[in-house]
């Protein structure tokens, strides 16, 4: 190339037309040959031209235009083909991701769940009616037929999308557009929407449930999964539903039968419509003749079967406690298609006494909740409503509503960390400044109260200060310390009034941990392992000084049995409190006795005011009536009727529910007792409740007249 260069050389110097000759005859002179010599010097120039050409095009950036230009085909068919094979490998690997193979092995419905009392007794069932998978290999060819010959009779053949299974379907009618290996995609997948993009997606999976099982795999997961009514899924647990028979032992008419549900299992199930499940059996066999599976002959000599269907639920599918326990149920149970027998910590006896006392309860249109469980927090009775059947909302777990004045627990804990003592005095004068002024009942008020009156007498005033001295922040610590996960509004002095709302859950599980002292509790539906050293040790729950727990039991203490909760008071120890919420919109009683805690609300579900219910009324005789009988005690006397609540901010809240003569000066009032009359005043502030009867004259500590 070295003479070739340098006659281009001369070449490009010479001036043009005649170039290449200049430059060959200086080079050779007079020849023959020049215009060999020419062409070969064309093809050289070229091959520079091309070399300078690459060389620019290596300059230039991938963004720019002329980097794209003047490609060959080849080149461009070669990125192609590399770009679609990228985007299939990035395809693959998001779909490795997003739809694990595992979830097709998984039943597409959870498995039936059967839950138990503690005793054994079974309450409720709920979830599908699911078996173990089937195996193909199992399975003789007159049970597969039929699925095949109805949904996809190309399906040993094609690659998981068949073009003429959806010509066919389109123009006949017969059969279904999408394959087996589609419809395993869609049900195990995808959702049910209808759109191209999840036709494509359902396409897409397909192709890769085709590429990573066999064909057998894909049709065993298939049946396995598919719906086929009556809350059914698998050809196992539909052959023993509808045949009573395992589907290694079907006849060929039931598994025709069978097959002919899929396309409409609610509509075709033979126990609702035989004779629509008759009419599409007629279809399937008619496609097994089309696919060669029958003879004409054949098809017409085969039978109707007869319906067999045995299993008969005949527990709830919910209650108000199956529902709230049925979530923990599902984290319990272990995968796969066997049903669960999970045993509760529902005392059916228990239950029976919430029920009956419910019933008796004079409640008008109001609705009642009832929660009773341990100290650990275990739920061993519930009523969510007067009637599942009518609502099946439970407003013991669900319902969001004002705690009244049993959100006090709070704020006298608080008080009592705070290194007070049932002793300690606070101010029960009218408050008289600032936006928020709080009243209690009747507009009567005393110089001061003890944290032990003032939590008893449910004194509105009281508990604001309190509010007020120790700070809304650590109250609400203290409630969060408890286990009330609730907003609650820090800064708002009604808060001591119970204004944030909460459920009867929330809040009786917080009275839990009170009695147990230890918390915070978790209501929970099951037992649970009794924890060992370590775990105790690093379980994040707190306990009160014994101090602090003595002092807190004696105010929940005081409050029944020399309080507004004496409708509730046992001849055992008791602990509670009342509340009623604004408007007298919600009426409730929380506490303890024995190893149960109880929490009792009534309201009405549009949150209307209640015709006279108080906390320290209804609630708290339901209460006493459940723990009575919960216990094994007898019913106590009541002495006196129910005391007021004055839980609310603006108004009282706990109206005495008395047939109470009208009051004399300074708040006296007189009214009648069994063989007696009680005479209840003030004498130099102090209380007194006067009796007289046929034993004679007795005098005991009484309630101020703003709380009765």
């Amino acid at each position: 190339m070295g003479l070739l260069d340098s006659l281009l050389g001369k070449k490009r110097a010479a001036p043009a037309p005649h170039a290449g000759f200049y430059a060959l005859h200086d080079a050779y002179g007079d020849g023959p040959d020049y215009d060999a010599w020419d062409s070969r010097l064309d093809e050289v120039e070229r091959r520079y031209a091309e070399q300078d050409a690459l060389e620019e095009r290596r300059r230039q950036r991938w963004w720019q235009r002329p980097y794209w230009l003047g490609r060959r085909k080849r080149w461009w068919a070669a990125r192609i083909v590399a770009a679609i094979l990228l985007g299939f490998i990035v395809l693959v690997g998001w779909l490795a991701i997003t739809a694990p193979l595992s979830r097709s092995l998984e039943p597409i419905a959870p498995p039936e769940i059967t839950l138990l009392a503690a005793d054994g007794t079974p309450i409720a069932r709920n979830g599908a009616i699911v078996d173990d998978p089937v195996k193909v290999a199992d399975l003789p060819p007159h049970v597969i037929e039929p699925f095949l010959a109805i949904e996809d009779r190309r399906f040993y053949s094609h690659w998981g999308v068949d073009p003429r299974g959806i010509a066919r379907a389109v123009f006949t009618g017969v059969g279904g557009g999408s394959t087996i290996t589609q419809q395993l995609a869609k049900f195990t997948f995808l959702t049910p929407e209808r759109s191209l993009t999840r036709k494509a997606r359902e396409m897409l999976i397909a192709f890769w449930l085709e590429s990573w099982l066999t064909k057998d795999e894909i049709l065993e997961r298939y049946l396995s999964n598919a719906y086929f009514g009556d809350n059914t899924y698998g050809l196992r647990a539909a052959s023993l539903h509808y045949f009573y028979r395992h589907p290694e032992k079907l006849k060929p008419e039931q598994a025709a039968m069978l097959a002919g549900l899929l396309q409409a299992p609610s509509r075709y199930a033979p126990t609702r419509n035989f004779d629509r499940a008759k009419q599409r059996m007629g279809l399937v066999v008619q496609s097994m003749v089309a696919a060669g599976y029958l003879t004409e002959a054949e098809a017409k000599a085969m039978p109707v079967p007869v319906i067999d269907s045995r299993r008969r639920n005949t527990l709830p599918t919910g209650t108000y406690f199956a529902d709230w326990a049925l979530p923990e149920a599902r984290g319990i149970a272990e995968g796969g298609y066997e049903a669960q027998t999970l045993t509760t910590t529902l005392d059916s006896r228990l239950q029976g006494i919430a029920r009956r006392v419910v019933s008796r309860a004079p409640l008008g249109k109001a609705q009642v909740a009832l929660v009773a469980m341990r100290p650990n927090g275990e739920v061993v009775a519930m009523i969510g409503g007067k009637d599942y059947e009518k609502s099946p909302f439970n407003r013991a777990t669900q319902a969001q509503r004002q705690p009244g004045s049993t959100f006090k627990l709070f704020v006298y804990l608080a008080a009592l960390r705070s290194g007070m003592n049932p002793d300690s005095t606070v101010a029960n004068t009218a408050i008289t400044t600032g936006s928020y002024r709080p009243r209690n009942a009747a507009g009567t008020y005393s110089e001061s109260l003890t944290l032990e009156q003032a939590f008893a007498r449910s004194s509105n005033v009281a508990a604001v200060r309190l509010l007020d001295q120790l700070g809304s922040k650590a109250v609400i610590d203290t409630a969060r310390d408890l286990g009330v996960t609730s907003p609650l509004a820090e800064g708002d002095p009604s808060l001591a009034l119970g204004t944030s709302t909460m459920t009867l859950l929330e809040l009786t599980a917080a009275y839990a941990g009170v009695a147990a002292n230890d918390f915070p509790v978790q209501p929970h539906a099951f037992k649970r392992e009794e924890e060992g050293w370590f775990d105790w040790l690093w379980n994040g729950r707190s306990s009160l000084s014994s101090r602090q727990h003595e002092n807190i039991e004696q105010l929940l203490r005081s409050a029944v049995n020399g309080g507004t909760g004496r409708a509730a008071m046992l001849r055992g120890p008791n602990f509670g409190k009342t509340g009623t919420s604004q408007d007298y919109r919600d009426a409730l009683f929380v506490g303890y006795a024995g190893d149960l805690v109880v929490g009792v609300w009534i309201g009405n579900d549009d949150n209307s005011p209640l015709n006279g219910i108080t906390g320290g009324g209804l609630p708290a005789r339901i209460w006493r009536d459940f723990m009575t009988q919960a216990l094994g005690e007898k019913p106590v006397r009541q002495r006196q009727a129910p005391q007021p609540d004055p839980s609310g901010p603006v108004q009282p809240q706990d109206v005495p529910d008395l047939d109470a003569l009208p009051p004399g000066q300074n708040g006296t009032r007189l009214r009648v007792e069994g063989n007696g009359v009680v005479i209840s005043t003030d004498v130099e502030g102090v209380p007194l409740d006067v009796r007289i009867d046929e034993n004679g004259l007795g005098v005991t500590p009484g309630q101020p007249p703003s709380e009765r």
